[in-house]
C-alpha cells in the first residue's frame, strides 16, 4: 500500500477535503504508475482523482465507532517516535 496515504478516519478535527483529495491523488498515481500524467492521459487521470475522493468522502462519512477520536498532534508524535526507534535519532 502506499505509504503516504495517511488514516483519515477517526481523528479529532475531522480530515479536510484537502486531505481527501491528496489522499485520493496519492492512490491513483500509485495505480496509474504517473506522478504526473500526460496531456493524453491528464482528463482520465483527474476524473479519477475526483472519483476516488468522493468515494472516500462517502466511506469516511459513513464509518461508525464507538472509539473516541485520535488526535493527530498525537498521533504524529508516536509516528516519529517509531521512525526513530526504526532509523535513530536525526542527527
Amino acid at each position: 500500500m502506499c505509504r503516504n496515504i495517511k488514516t483519515l478516519f477517526n481523528f479529532e478535527p475531522p480530515a479536510t477535503e484537502l486531505e481527501i483529495r491528496d489522499a485520493a491523488l496519492q492512490f491513483v498515481r500509485k495505480l496509474s504508475g504517473f506522478n504526473v500524467p500526460s496531456q493524453a492521459n491528464e482528463a482520465a487521470f483527474d476524473r479519477a482523482v475526483e472519483q476516488v475522493a468522493g468515494s472516500a468522502r462517502e466511506l469516511i462519512q459513513s464509518l461508525r465507532t464507538s472509539a473516541e477520536p485520535r488526535d493527530r498532534a498525537v498521533e504524529a508524535a508516536k509516528a516519529r517516535a517509531r521512525t526513530a526507534a526504526r532509523f535513530g535519532a536525526a542527527r
